[in-house]
């Protein structure tokens, strides 16, 4: 099977997304099937990477330093010549033109949906807007162009199931469980304090303004603790004023996912306080090292967290995530990360891999008869 990803919003140095096209391109690689990935780049280029063939259609520049893939008809040409089994699209917006191709050549086209509309959109219009009608409406017709919508959390489900889409399938991501693993020993301890982390983009969707409101509450409580931000983004320069006075380390974007892990391993609690998190990859890898979560009872990261000591369940405020911090260090360090790593072991990219497979297999299927 010749699977064609078409994914806007890849960069080199993106996150979430780009991790999860290249585990998946992994995947059906090791499944004997052939994956080429289309995205959208500085200049054409078509190369050979280790989880498949990669094709960059030279496309302009956005806010953020994402690009978007707007020459239609070369992003067709592309498709023309690779002849495409299956189309896997993993934005909303490229989804109607790309469905109108899909159905002329009689290829299922799949939406794999990594954001919320209502959700995501919120911060950036004004709050009397009815985004959740619009939404509903954008959904309601994109799923009516695609075989399958994939999901990967109840959180995510639930804009398609709210408009009785009866083609959603609910699929989770997963993590590297080599990659991201405990550290050998137990992180040296200096003066007793607490180490935190936090892993992800500096937009405003992601709030990381409130992991450093959490360090204030917690020091002004007496708490010896710091933070490392692991990331980068629009936000970094007012997070850094933001920061003056505190203990916290900003490193910018990592690019080895081994350095990432070594400091997430390295951290005693790791703060997720995005509620807009479809999934949450950087809250499961932070599992998956052994460091124990602290959440937002909003957004998909809680699914994650097991009962017992994995994590802890907040408010989404800046204090909340202090509160879930303390409680966590009330169990003993080595129940808490067991937990953790336990709680990441559920979630191997095999079975993610196998489920979507299936669910293509059966769109050929339905296609063909």
């Amino acid at each position: 099977m010749r699977i064609v990803q078409v994914a806007n919003f890849y960069t080199p140095t993106s996150g979430g997304l780009r991790t999860c096209v290249e585990e998946l391109g992994l995947g059906y690689l090791g499944g004997g099937h052939e994956r080429i990935l289309v995205v959208p780049g500085e200049h054409d280029l078509d190369e050979q990477t280790p989880s498949g063939r990669r094709v960059w259609i030279s496309s302009p520049r956005l806010g953020g330093g994402y690009r978007v893939l707007t020459a239609r008809d070369r992003v067709r040409r592309v498709l023309d010549e690779l002849r495409p089994d299956v189309l896997e699209v993993s934005d909303k917006f490229s989804v109607p033109w790309l469905a109108r191709w899909a159905r002329r050549e009689r290829v299922p086209i799949v939406l794999f949906s990594h954001e919320r509309i209502d959700v995501i959109l919120r911060p950036r219009v004004p709050p009397w807007l009815p985004l959740r009608v619009a939404a509903d409406v954008v959904n309601k017709r994109l799923s009516r162009l695609v075989h399958s919508v994939i999901v990967a959390s109840e959180f995510s489900a639930e804009e398609f199931r709210r408009i009785g889409a009866g083609n959603v399938r609910q699929i989770a991501l997963g993590v590297d469980l080599g990659v991201f693993r405990p550290a050998v020993a137990d992180p040296p301890r200096v003066g007793g304090t607490v180490h935190l982390v936090m892993v992800g983009r500096l937009s405003a969707e992601k709030s990381p303004e409130l992991a450093i409101e959490c360090l204030r509450v917690l020091r002004a409580g007496g708490l010896d603790a710091d933070l490392t931000v692991v990331g980068d983004g629009p936000l970094r320069t007012v997070l850094q004023r933001r920061a003056e006075g505190l203990p916290v380390h900003f490193t910018g974007h990592i690019d080895v996912r081994e350095a990432v892990a070594q400091l997430i391993a390295a951290a005693d609690i790791a703060l997720s306080p995005s509620s807009a998190e479809t999934f949450g990859l950087a809250t499961l890898e932070a599992l998956a090292c052994g460091t124990p979560v602290v959440v937002p009872a909003a957004g998909a990261a809680r699914e994650l967290v097991t009962a017992g000591a994995s994590g802890a369940v907040c408010d989404g405020t800046g204090e909340g995530l202090a509160r879930g911090v303390r409680e966590l260090l009330a169990v003993p360090a080595s129940q808490r990360r067991d937990a953790a790593r336990r709680a990441a072991e559920r979630y191997p990219w095999s079975a993610t891999v196998a489920s979507l497979l299936d669910c293509y297999e059966s769109a050929l299927t339905s296609v063909r008869s």
